[in-house]
């Protein structure tokens, strides 16, 4: 299965890709023209796209997308606007068009209700609006909301829903893990959950 991965340069998106391409799926690394390649495997396609400027083929031939991209710390409130929320929605859309499947979110604990008085407002306000927007559409979609990450070594143990703790923390080779499910397996669609480790 062909899956588009945005945010594959990322520390969660180099281990999503790793994941998906050892479960004998054919990842597809969206990647921008500046970014640093240099941690994807061998032989993986790469695609050339921007999530403030997309390109109507990013998608083709994708059955699944998953959005594991974001601004990053330190970005500016319009940087977090153009890529966590703008972005996302930008390439919800373009998938509901170009007739992909399923779309798999990684979102963030506090997205479903964004606290106001948080240091993470208006960051969460973003994922939530990408997240919302979403759920509108006719898309299978899955959408994941850790806690706080680490690069700490997989467990094997995650708890997820309710039963995590929004105070803990969440491996991101274990979200990878996770992410690499909701692209395949029926039980996720329409799922939300939030997600930590069991350190």
């Amino acid at each position: 299965m062909q899956i588009l991965i945005a945010g594959s340069t990322g520390k969660t998106g180099q281990h999503l890709v790793r994941e998906l391409q050892g479960r004998g799926h054919a990842p597809v690394a969206m990647v921008r023209q500046s970014s640093d390649t240099s941690g994807l495997p061998d032989g993986v396609e790469q695609r050339v796209g921007d999530l403030t400027d997309l390109a109507d083929d990013i998608t083709d031939g994708c059955e699944v997308v998953v959005f594991a991209a974001g601004a990053g710390g330190g970005s500016s409130e319009e940087m977090t606007d153009k890529v966590d929320r703008d972005g996302a929605m930008a390439l919800i859309d373009l998938s509901v068009s170009k007739g992909v499947r399923r779309f798999v979110m990684l979102s963030s604990v506090g997205a479903g209700d964004p606290d106001p008085d948080s240091d993470l407002a208006h960051y969460l306000e973003a994922k939530h609006a990408a997240d919302e927007h979403l759920m509108a559409t006719p898309l299978e979609y899955a959408i994941l909301r850790p806690v706080a990450l680490t690069d700490d070594a997989v467990t094997g143990e995650v708890r997820l829903g309710e039963n995590a703790d929004p105070s803990g923390k969440a491996s991101r080779a274990e979200v990878a893990k996770l992410l690499a499910d909701a692209a395949e397996a029926p039980e996720w669609v329409g799922k939300v959950l939030r997600m930590e480790s069991v350190i």
